[in-house]
């Protein structure tokens, strides 16, 4: 039962990131809308960590079997993608590099800013 009440605290966040899709005249996905709900609701306070923490471990660790549909869609699409293959694989490789240098960057930036507010804070 509680598994039950975790994901339906992550459904009801995603919904709502579904209806702000719907209302807010940005290109921002719907899954974008959520994750930001769920950031400022974790760090509010308002959902407590411990409220979606396992299912939330349990959706990480499946992660990967969700990508087989997309596989099997671009399968089915291979007549349209084999003209223009060698493109869509530089792109999508040359994107993956800098998405994970961005985030590798950004990651090392938030972990500096957190040491140096830990060693002002040791200081006095």
């Amino acid at each position: 039962m509680k598994y039950a009440r975790q994901f339906a605290i992550i459904l009801v966040v995603s919904m709502i990131g579904e209806i702000l899709n719907r209302i807010v005249p940005l290109p921002i996905p719907a899954s974008i809308y959520g994750l930001i709900l769920m950031f400022a609701a974790l760090r509010a306070g308002i959902i407590k960590l411990n409220a979606v923490k396992e299912t939330g471990y349990f959706l990480i660790e499946i992660m990967p079997v969700m990508f087989i549909p997309a596989a099997v869609g671009l399968l089915e699409t291979w007549g349209l993608l084999r003209q223009v293959w060698l493109p869509f694989c530089v792109i999508t490789l040359l994107s993956t590099i800098a998405v994970m240098a961005v985030a590798g960057h950004v990651t090392q930036g938030v972990l500096k800013g957190f040491q140096h507010k830990e060693d002002a804070e040791a200081q006095l």
